[in-house]
């Protein structure tokens, strides 16, 4: 490198985003994530010690994944390559994979390899990395906002250690915050500013764990207002207006466990918190189509008979959706999930698959010949035969054998005693019992 190139880069070092000139150089100026690189924790020994393997991390954006792997770039020493698996493809592995081998032969010196948003690599792409992780040719890193268990080959996850990095909490971000106003060479410590406490609290909270959205809102704060006698002021306005509107992490990852969490809300007869993950989805951008369908298979799976009516609520507000649309629909949303947490519950429609599973293991069965088709067969192979038309009875009930001989006397649908399921249980019992006599 020349002198010209090294000054450009230090040109180019000191015109980047604060988030990046700001970005920790060793696990000392790292912040958060104590569970896996506190003090004597596995991953922060093995960066310690350079003795690293394979790992993933796994975590929203803005948490240290890629800081964790640069830190491993300033400590190790191994050989450090980055592929980015948005830019990269099978010829850029292959390539890495020669040097690595040569490397290794001819002077001993391990190769780690970082893949950046492994997640966008496709399987035949991480299949050429599989056979080289496995003989150690590579140590590889992988960072990805995905879960790795969705989005990376099943070989390649047992070959390497998931570390999950969760988002930073308010007080971590804060320190990260101040710490970028009191540095001199990287941050703003150079600068008068002055900055309200008001400030630091609604620009950690509203960034929601992400300390990039932290540092960039900072950044904008500050490099948009004019300094007052030599010193630049950033009051709560000013930090309203730098962040605005949370973008929330909603992944794959995210869309099933937010949708586990509304529906075992509305089963748990919680209105309030199946309000808030309704809210949550629908800011996120999630389906709403989705939502309404989940709340239809709802209404059967765990309302059911005890209330017949929330079936026809969760489709009338499907029904809603596809004349009304976003964003008025969602007073139809809301109306449907409120009524299904409040609604008496009952899963016993579940009987079904226990009718389903004797199907399977019966296999092919005989319809007995009282309930055979009588208007073809009748006269001459008896079919129908004996059978008596309910109508015709007290009451339009009148007790015979419905299923098939191998099944009879077997019992699927228990009603419970909640809601309008309740009447159903005690007039099911009382034909049950003159079946019985």
């Amino acid at each position: 490198m020349d002198l010209f190139e090294y000054g450009r880069r230090d040109q180019i070092s000191k015109q980047a985003p604060l988030a990046a000139r700001m970005r920790p150089r060793s696990l000392e100026e790292f912040v958060g994530q104590e569970e896996i690189v506190g003090p004597g924790r596995l991953l922060r020994r093995s960066i310690e010690g350079d003795q690293l393997s394979s790992l993933i991390l796994w975590g929203p954006p803005g948490t240290g994944k890629t800081t964790l792997a640069m830190i491993v770039a300033n400590t190790t020493e191994s050989h450090f390559e980055t592929l980015s698996a948005v830019m990269a493809g099978v010829a850029d592995i292959r390539r890495i994979v020669a040097e690595a081998k040569e490397r290794r032969n001819f002077y001993g010196q391990r190769t780690i390899l970082l893949v950046d948003e492994i997640h966008r690599f496709n399987k035949a792409q991480q299949d050429a990395l599989l056979p080289h992780v496995e003989d150690g040719t590579i140590i590889f890193i992988g960072s990805t906002t995905e879960n790795p268990y969705f989005e990376v080959i099943p070989p390649l996850v047992s070959r390497s250690r998931v570390f999950q990095l969760k988002p930073l909490n308010e007080e971590e971000l804060a320190i990260i915050l101040r710490r970028a106003l009191a540095d001199e060479e990287r941050g703003y410590g150079k600068l008068k500013v002055e900055i309200e406490d008001e400030a630091i609290v609604h620009l950690v909270r509203i960034a929601g764990g992400d300390a990039r959205i932290a540092l960039n809102a900072l950044e904008l704060a500050i490099e948009t207002t004019e300094p007052a006698e030599g010193v630049i002021h950033v009051d709560l306005a000013v930090a309203e207006e730098s962040i605005q509107r949370r973008a929330l992490v909603y992944d794959r990852e995210a869309h099933y466990n937010t949708i586990s969490a509304f529906i075992k809300s509305l089963r748990g007869s919680d209105p309030d918190a199946a309000l808030y993950w309704l809210a949550k989805m629908i800011y996120a951008g999630e389906s709403p189509r989705f939502i309404a369908r989940r709340m239809i298979i709802f209404a059967s799976e765990d309302v059911g008979n005890a209330d017949p009516q929330a079936l026809v609520v969760a489709t009338s507000a499907a029904d809603a959706l596809e004349w009304v649309g976003l964003p008025e629909a969602q007073y139809n949303l809301a109306q449907a999930a409120i009524y299904l947490a409040t609604a008496p519950k009952s899963n016993s429609t579940g009987a079904y698959f226990k009718a389903l599973g004797d199907v399977e293991r019966e296999g092919k069965v005989e319809v007995p010949d009282h309930l055979k088709d009588a208007s073809r067969d009748g006269q001459a192979l008896g079919h129908g035969a004996g059978y008596k038309y309910p109508h015709d009875y007290p009451g339009h009930h009148v007790p015979q054998q419905y299923l098939p001989d191998e099944l009879a006397g077997r019992r699927y649908y228990e009603p419970s005693d909640q809601g309008y399921e309740k009447a159903i249980k005690e007039r099911l019992a009382g034909w049950r019992r003159k079946s019985a006599v």
